[in-house]
């Protein structure tokens, strides 16, 4: 008489997505699926996303949430190394000193959790996925966003910001091993939906339009009066007759990073998706941690009863 043949548990991957201060939600959605017995067996994240996803897996996440939370504006500038000279306005020196207080030691291959973190090779464009050597460089690596820090060199490359090829990487957890992925883009609440306009001129926009634009920066946090002090001293103290500095480099990282991320959801969707509303966040308020943490907290409550089926549905699959 045959016999029936008895699988491995279906494995939980995370794809944690980038989104600068947004990333703090990630938080509020592990506790939730932690609270609920949904442990992962892989990670991958990008950007926060990595940073996030590699102090869970290094069980240093309680750590990370106090850190959070004690943010306030006066002290996030305090972490904030700005240089002249370098590849990026931040050396980013601090906060790797801060990364390395927890995780000085912890190597990537030895987590409890199979992890990588996604990184953009600066010159050839590469997608890189960092899962061995020092945790703490490859999260360096993963949210060097450029203009902003420093590239972060490893072996002989040099890396930056892995939103810019992959920012929600669900490719690269199903690659470790992960039957279930489920992710959680920060950007999806995003008014960020480009179409085609055919025409570039007769069409102009509404003064209303032009309006919302100029004001727009306004609620991205603290780099705002930094950048718009250099883009002052760039015009000679002149006042800006259009968009300024802040406008131009945030906008074009939330328009590309939006491209990318449609494009990869398309061709490897995953099981399922947790989207946090966090349109209202700065993509550099990070002393808006609690706020968060909830909405990330609230969104994963939604969205567990389809979790949990979801894992139930493949656990017994796999049974």
């Amino acid at each position: 008489m045959a016999t029936l043949e008895r699988r491995a548990p279906a494995k939980i991957g995370l794809a944690l997505g980038a989104g600068a201060a947004r990333g703090w939600a990630h938080i509020g959605v592990l506790r939730v699926l932690e609270r609920a017995g949904i442990v992962p067996d892989v990670i991958a994240g990008c950007s926060v996303g990595a940073v996030v996803g590699g102090c869970y897996a290094a069980g240093k996440l309680d750590e990370l949430e106090a850190f959070a939370l004690s943010l306030d504006k006066r002290r996030v500038m305090g972490l904030l190394d700005f240089h002249i000279g370098g590849s990026g306005l931040i050396a980013g020196d601090r906060l790797r000193r801060l990364l390395e207080r927890d995780l000085s030691e912890q190597r990537i291959e030895d987590l409890a959790v199979r992890f990588a973190a996604i990184a953009t090779e600066l010159g050839t464009g590469h997608e890189i996925w960092l899962t061995r050597g020092p945790l703490v460089e490859a999260m360096r690596a993963s949210y060097a966003l450029p203009g902003l820090f420093d590239p972060v060199r490893l072996g002989r490359r040099w890396l930056m910001d892995g939103a810019l090829v992959n920012p929600i990487p669900i490719t690269a957890a199903r690659a470790l091993g992960a039957d279930i992925v489920i992710c959680v883009n920060l950007n999806g609440d995003l008014r960020v939906r480009g179409t085609v306009i055919q025409s570039s001129w007769a069409e102009a926009q509404s003064d209303e339009m032009v309006e919302a634009v100029m004001e727009e920066p306004r609620r991205w946090g603290l780099f705002n009066p930094m950048l718009d002090a250099a883009e002052r001293l760039r015009r000679g103290g002149r006042k800006a007759a259009g968009p300024g500095i802040a406008s131009v480099m945030v906008d074009a990282f939330n328009i590309t990073q939006d491209r990318v991320a449609r494009s990869r959801l398309a061709g490897d969707p995953p099981d399922a998706m947790v989207c946090p509303k966090l349109a209202s966040i700065g993509l550099f308020e990070f002393h808006r941690a609690a706020e968060c943490i909830d909405l990330g907290r609230a969104v994963a409550e939604r969205s567990l009863p389809d979790v949990l089926d979801l894992v139930g549905e493949r656990a017994q699959v796999a049974g």
